[in-house]
């Protein structure tokens, strides 16, 4: 990223921000690539900040977009009405509904995306959400940058492994997962 950015940190950082928006848009992109990106360009702290807004900003563009109503969206909610936790936020509403997206933004294995929509759906106003993602997603994003900041320290052979270790994991996701849609 320094060879294209050289010396310009503003433009690097509203690049990073735009990212992050069309992230948070798509709901079903990681943005651990971003925040990566991120750390390697600003170093570990300035890039966690810079991550931090991007998720913030994407968050609430995804949510006030998601509101407005995304017929396509909706059809992918539909999908995902088995879990829970998702659909009570739906119907929740105040300070429920703020706790309830703290918690679901500290949970990294729940997809973003989903969380925006559910909120989105429900009763909860903007600024209740933009407060809450932000603040459920900090601790989050702080695991994530850590966890990419030891990855990109490591010798070269060890960042292979795990790479090859990670794309495994990807792919025994989706395989089971593929499997276990057959079967119903």
């Amino acid at each position: 990223m320094e060879q294209f950015l050289p010396n310009n940190s503003l433009l690097a950082i509203i690049i990073s921000l735009l990212i992050n928006i069309f992230i948070a848009i798509a709901g079903i992109l990681p943005s651990a690539f971003i925040t990566a990106g991120n750390i390697l360009y600003f170093g570990f702290f300035n890039g966690l900040i810079v991550s931090i807004i991007g998720e913030a900003l994407g968050a609430v563009v995804s949510f006030y977009l998601y509101r407005k109503g995304f017929k396509a969206i909706e059809r992918k909610w539909e999908n995902k009405r088995d879990n829970r936790l998702l659909e009570r936020l739906k119907e929740t509403k105040g300070v429920g509904a703020v706790l309830l997206v703290i918690g679901l933004r500290v949970f990294p294995f729940i997809p973003s995306g989903l969380v925006t929509l559910a909120a989105s759906m429900s009763k909860m106003k903007l600024i209740h959400f933009a407060v809450a993602s932000t603040v459920g997603k900090i601790p989050a994003l702080w695991i994530e940058a850590y966890s990419v900041h030891s990855v990109l320290n490591m010798e070269t052979k060890y960042q292979i492994w795990t790479a090859l270790i990670g794309i495994a994991a990807v792919i025994s996701y989706f395989t089971v997962t593929k499997r276990k849609r057959r079967k119903e």
